[in-house]
């Protein structure tokens, strides 16, 4: 009985610690340290909260089956631990129905549980905006080792070149002036194309908290909201070639006016007008349709 009180009596102030704790905890923590979050402002887009949610989620209920079968393992090995003048081995169980049940249907309910969340949660971010919903459309294209981007409604582009090594700045660095930017206006509902000019890439936004492969001869889509302005840095998160670390690129999000001078300062400096495959290095890509018959002439 004095044992339970004194049992009691030590959960209070854990609970009180553990209480304050989360209470304090801030906005980062709570989304797990992942980038994409600033204290008192909007995330990145509207899709970060939803990836940091299944994220921080899983977490936590991974750590609960960890710690459960950490404290099994070593209540175990202490209960079942050989004692002083012990000799042999102890009495063998070959079947424990409830063990077995529970170690069964608990990963069971586990795994079909994270494969729910995940669906929807996918679902909801890979679903495209209806045409008519979209306010600003972009092809990225990816090429060994550098990004161009069309700007489709406006009928404008911008062709990026490999990040330069600053050799002024400290070791590594690159000059981010030169880099390859995509501009988007905050707010609006865009809708990202993207195309391969060579082999694989991988179009990642590291504050956006989500990444697409670009595949050769296939075209994929990106579609969300920007909900903060700000400039953040984007890769290639797919291995292509000797260059790879180097092909980067930054995505500023701007207001709507900024947007706008930004496509006229473009028309104005002559990039008008769409970059087409003609510039794509695979031109034997295996196409869909039938094969044309070669007629043959005569006299031949």
């Amino acid at each position: 009985m004095r044992h339970n009180r004194r049992l009691r009596w030590a959960a209070v102030p854990i609970a009180a610690t553990l209480s304050l704790v989360l209470a304090g905890c801030t906005q980062a923590q709570l989304n797990g340290f992942l980038p994409g979050f600033i204290e008192g402002e909007a995330p990145a887009t509207n899709h970060t909260e939803r990836v940091s949610g299944l994220w921080v989620t899983s977490w936590i209920v991974l750590l609960v089956v960890g710690v459960v079968t950490w404290g099994l393992t070593i209540w175990a090995v202490v209960a079942y631990r050989r004692r002083k003048g012990q000799t042999g081995l102890p009495v063998q169980l070959r079947y424990n129905m409830p063990i077995e049940v529970f170690y069964t249907v608990v990963p069971l309910i586990l795994v079909l549980g994270f494969f729910a969340f995940t669906a929807r949660d996918q679902q909801v971010i890979e679903a495209r905006f209806a045409e008519d919903d979209v306010d600003v459309k972009i092809e990225a294209i990816a090429k060994q080792w550098a990004w161009d981007f069309n700007y489709v409604n406006e009928d404008v582009y911008t062709p990026g070149i490999q990040a330069q090594l600053d050799d002024e700045g400290p070791a590594g660095s690159v000059k981010q002036d030169e880099l390859p930017t995509l501009v988007l206006p905050v707010g609006a509902n865009v809708e990202i194309a993207l195309e391969s000019r060579d082999v694989i890439h991988s179009f990642w936004v590291v504050d956006f908290l989500y990444k697409k492969d670009m595949f050769p001869g296939k075209t994929n889509y990106m579609s969300f909201v920007p909900e903060r302005e700000g400039t953040y840095a984007g890769k290639c998160a797919e291995l292509c070639g000797e260059y790879h670390s180097l092909m980067l690129f930054n995505v500023e999000v701007v207001s709507q006016a900024e947007y706008d001078d930004y496509i006229e300062e473009l028309r104005d400096s002559g990039y008008e007008g769409q970059l087409s495959t003609e510039y794509d290095r695979n031109q034997n890509l295996p196409g869909t349709g039938a094969p044309e018959l070669i007629e043959e002439h005569e006299g031949e």
